[in-house]
């Protein structure tokens, strides 16, 4: 009976959610969603092979654009077997150990994402407040130091996320409300108290992500006093034209990733509907317009 009672209410898989209510159109709606994944792949991985044979662009910014494509690949690595495969094969089964390795490499590959943007700001920092040490300041060796030490920034603060979320036993609900795994929705399915990881997880988001869009503000601020206090109208436009870019990727990025903690979190009244698209919003369209942005505002590319 012992046995019985475990199998009962020990879940031993979650159950991913599409868009509820369209499950009859489940194979028209997975074509927007192949088109998108095609074009992020190609865009990022056509990006990476430019940079890569082109010499004239072996310089930092655009190193950190490569960086920036290979964790937009991950992403998008990460998230489509479990999208397509609802979409296309109505496959919504996900076991509990493949569920905390998409947490992992969803969360690492966000907070790289989250690092790459800063490390693009710094970029733009130091063009802009301070162009005669530029080379002297990003040099390449300091540039590999600083994309592994944020790498592995994501990597060490993500690793025990998969390991508190196992020693859970869940006996609720198992259904998931996105195509995917999040930690602070996995979390809420467990039987346990649960205040350890929340506070290990908002801790690390603030830490990470809260830091990183703070900093990269502050250097926006700098620059823009910067550009105002040195340079003609013109220059200045000509000057904060180099940073669009990284302005739309930094709100690409920040804009759904804030928006979707804190509905977790604090919005429990919110729309499902609205969760559903927003983590949608959050993790496929970076990967998709970062290429197409960067392309549009760079002659070389």
């Amino acid at each position: 009976m012992s046995a019985l009672n475990d199998t009962k209410f020990n879940s031993a898989v979650f159950l991913l959610t599409g868009i509820p209510g369209q499950e009859d159109i489940y194979l028209w709606i997975s074509i927007p969603f192949c088109f998108m994944y095609v074009i992020s792949i190609l865009g990022n991985s056509v990006i990476l092979f430019i940079i890569k044979t082109d010499p004239s662009l072996h310089e930092p910014m655009y190193i950190f654009l490569s960086m920036l494509a290979v964790t937009d690949l991950g992403l998008s690595l990460s998230t489509m077997p479990t999208i397509l495969g609802i979409y296309l094969f109505n496959s919504r089964e996900i076991s509990l150990d493949a569920c905390f390795a998409q947490v992992f490499f969803i969360h690492s590959l966000s907070l790289t994402e989250s690092s790459m943007l800063l490390l693009m700001a710094f970029d733009r920092f130091v063009a802009i407040c301070n162009p005669l040490r530029y080379a002297s300041i990003l040099t390449p060796p300091r540039i590999a130091k600083l994309g592994l030490v944020f790498v592995l920034r994501g990597v060490v603060l993500v690793f025990p996320v998969p390991f508190l979320l196992k020693r859970f036993r869940y006996c609720r609900a198992n259904i998931l409300s996105h195509s995917y795994c999040l930690h602070q929705e996995v979390m809420k399915m467990a039987c346990s108290d649960i205040t350890v990881n929340s506070i290990y997880g908002l801790s690390v988001k603030l830490l990470t992500v809260g830091l990183d869009f703070f900093l990269i503000f502050l250097s926006y601020v700098m620059i823009i006093k910067t550009v105002l206090s040195v340079a003609s109208p013109m220059e200045s436009l000509r000057a904060l034209n180099t940073c669009m870019s990284h302005l739309c990727a930094v709100l690409l990025f920040f804009t759904p990733e804030i928006g979707l903690s804190v509905i977790h979190r604090f919005g429990n009244s919110s729309s499902h509907l609205l969760q559903i698209l927003l983590g949608y919003v959050y993790l496929l369209l970076p990967p998709l317009m970062n290429p197409i942005v960067y392309s549009v505002k760079s002659k070389h590319l």
